[in-house]
């Protein structure tokens, strides 16, 4: 059970926070509901707490998660690229990492599509997801890290700074 003031993260929305827990009738029945406000864009969230795991509400990754998954960005060895691939299998794949809330799964997404854009200009759906990526990974490693959202996002520029441009506006 998460408290009050407590930070979590809901899948394909990011970092939230608890700021209450409230009791509903529903159909005759009385539920208990966290509610969560997404920092990112203040959507305010209903999630069951009898479903919450379910739908994959999770608590913030720790620092030593958050190490992780930068070294996980680091490492290029597992990067399969775009061939033989299409562009509609990939979207599926990477759209459903993106929901699956695991922070490492979203880092993938990162990370591969950094590295496709190397290759080649990325789809205007690509760049979606790519930022979308970004912005999850960041805010989330930002509170596990305990740093600046936008200084999180300049060590993977840094990181990455072999394959983006001078104009990339990450």
């Amino acid at each position: 059970m998460f408290n009050v003031n407590e930070l979590v993260v809901y899948p394909a929305q990011g970092v939230g926070k608890v700021e209450r827990v409230e009791s509903q009738e529903i159909g005759g029945a009385t539920a208990d509901f966290y509610i969560v406000r997404i920092l990112a864009n203040n959507v305010t969230l209903m999630v069951p707490v009898a479903n919450a795991a379910n739908v994959g509400l999770r608590a913030l990754s720790s620092q030593d998660e958050g190490q992780r998954i930068l070294s996980i960005l680091q490492d290029r060895s597992d990067f399969t690229g775009y061939t033989g691939q299409n562009w509609n299998r990939r979207y599926r794949e990477y759209s459903e990492k993106l929901k699956s809330g695991d922070l490492a799964d979203v880092a993938y997404v990162l990370k591969e599509l950094l590295l496709i854009g190397r290759d080649k200009e990325l789809s205007f759906g690509e760049r979606r997801l790519l930022e979308q990526a970004m912005g999850l990974v960041t805010t989330e490693l930002s509170f596990a890290l305990d740093k600046d959202q936008e200084g999180v996002k300049e060590e993977i520029r840094d990181m990455f700074s072999d394959v983006l441009g001078e104009e990339n506006e990450l």
